[in-house]
């Protein structure tokens, strides 16, 4: 089965490939199905967000797409940034931008624990839909530390690892991450929707 990816973000795209690939699943990108989607993520929680885009992706393409809408969810900052996660701060900012306007929104502030939460949505062309979610509790570092993953990984801190995600290996990262479980979910989902 082939799904296509409702997002131009390619390390996302490498993500869900390693992971559903165990399940004969391909995921390709916008571009290898011909399509180029640009959807306004109006929706208030990631389970809307998730929707709009896997159904939009879906009805361009006329393929089953996979959407996932992830962010960072932190309680001194009443769940900010949460679904704004990718657009914190304007869209002049980039990852390392957004982190550190964080950082700096932290200062002083406790607890600095968070949460990263990724619901992935499926929307096949039959009107089918399937969807899961995942959260992977953490804190904020005080620094960036690590070169790896992207986004808010570098200041994500998982106390039992003494790392950041953005210091974790793939393998280990895809084991524990919000996206890592809410992918599995998506899987068992899926395995029974193909009836295996």
């Amino acid at each position: 089965m082939k799904l296509v990816l409702a997002s131009k973000n390619k390390k996302k795209l490498a993500e869900m490939n390693e992971i559903l690939s165990q399940l004969g699943v391909e995921v390709c990108s916008e571009a290898e199905a011909g399509v180029d989607v640009e959807v306004e993520e109006t929706g208030t929680t990631f389970e809307e967000n998730s929707l709009l885009k896997a159904k939009a992706v879906m009805e361009a393409s006329g393929m089953p797409a996979i959407a996932d809408d992830s962010g960072l969810c932190v309680d001194a900052l009443g769940g900010a940034p949460g679904v704004y996660s990718a657009r914190y701060g304007g869209p002049e900012l980039d990852d390392a931008g957004r982190y550190r306007l964080l950082l700096e929104n932290m200062r002083g502030q406790s607890p600095r624990t968070a949460k990263f939460v990724s619901v992935i949505t499926c929307c096949f062309p039959n009107g089918d839909v399937l969807s899961a979610r995942g959260e992977c509790p953490g804190t904020i570092a005080f620094a960036p530390m690590g070169e790896d993953g992207f986004g808010y990984d570098p200041v994500f801190f998982i106390p039992s690892l003494k790392k950041t995600f953005a210091q974790l290996s793939p393998q280990e990262k895809n084991a524990i991450s919000h996206r890592g479980k809410a992918l599995e979910a998506f899987q068992d989902k899926l395995e029974k929707y193909l009836g295996r």
